[in-house]
C-alpha cells in the first residue's frame, strides 16, 4: 500500500515533470482566507481564475479544462507568489493583489469593465451606474453588474468595490457577507 508521503512525492514529481515538458497549462491550488476557501488558477501568462467556495471548485476546474486546456494540475508551488499577494492584501499590508493577470476568460464590454475596475482606488467604491458612465456606456448599468458577477478574478480585480447607487453593497460572487467583509477590511486599513 502506498503511503500519503509517497503519494505526495509522486505528485510533486509529476507536477515538476509536466512543467518542465510544457505540459502544465493551468496550475491550481486552494487556500484558506477570511472569505473562505479560495481556488486560485494560473497559466504561464498569469492568474486566470480566483474562485470562492460557493462557486463549486470542481465546476470551476472543469470550466478551465474546457475553455483553456484539459492539462490542469494541482501545482501549489507555482502559485506561491499569488498566495503571498492575497495574504498581504488580507493582512492590510498591500492595497492590491500584485500579480500578473491572464484575462482570456473575459472579452468585449466585460473585459473593458474589468480593466476599468482595476483603477478604483483601495478603500473607495463606485456605483454600477458610475462605472457604466466611466466606461462611456451610461445605459449599460446591468451589463456592468453582469461583468462584476462574472469577474473571473475577484480580489485581483476588485469588483467588490462596485456598489448600488444607494451605497448598499449589493450581490457578490463570494456572497454578500464576503463583499461586506472586503469593504470593511479596506475601510479599516485605508
Amino acid at each position: 500500500m502506498t503511503t500519503a508521503a509517497e503519494l505526495t512525492a509522486l505528485h510533486e514529481r509529476l507536477t515538476h515533470r509536466a512543467a518542465e515538458e510544457g505540459l502544465l497549462d493551468v496550475a491550481y491550488r486552494t487556500l484558506d482566507s477570511p472569505v473562505g476557501t479560495l481556488l486560485v488558477a494560473a497559466t504561464e501568462r498569469g492568474v486566470v481564475r480566483v474562485a470562492f467556495d460557493v462557486e463549486n471548485h470542481d465546476t470551476v476546474l472543469q470550466t478551465l479544462a474546457t475553455r483553456i486546456s484539459p492539462r490542469v494540475l494541482r501545482a501549489p508551488a507555482r502559485l506561491d507568489p499569488v498566495v503571498r499577494g492575497l495574504d498581504a492584501f488580507f493582512a492590510g499590508t498591500s492595497r492590491v493583489v500584485d500579480v500578473d493577470l491572464d484575462l482570456r476568460l473575459a472579452a468585449g464590454f466585460r473585459r473593458d469593465v474589468l480593466t476599468h475596475l482595476q483603477r478604483i482606488p483601495y478603500g473607495e467604491t463606485r456605483s454600477y451606474a458610475a462605472v457604466a458612465a466611466e466606461t462611456a456606456s451610461p445605459k449599460a448599468v446591468r451589463a456592468v453588474g453582469s461583468a462584476c458577477a462574472r469577474n473571473p478574478l475577484p480580489l485581483a480585480i476588485p469588483c467588490h468595490r462596485v456598489v448600488r447607487s444607494d451605497g448598499t453593497p449589493g450581490r457578490y460572487a463570494g456572497g454578500e457577507a464576503a463583499k461586506q467583509l472586503l469593504l470593511e477590511l479596506e475601510t479599516q486599513n485605508y
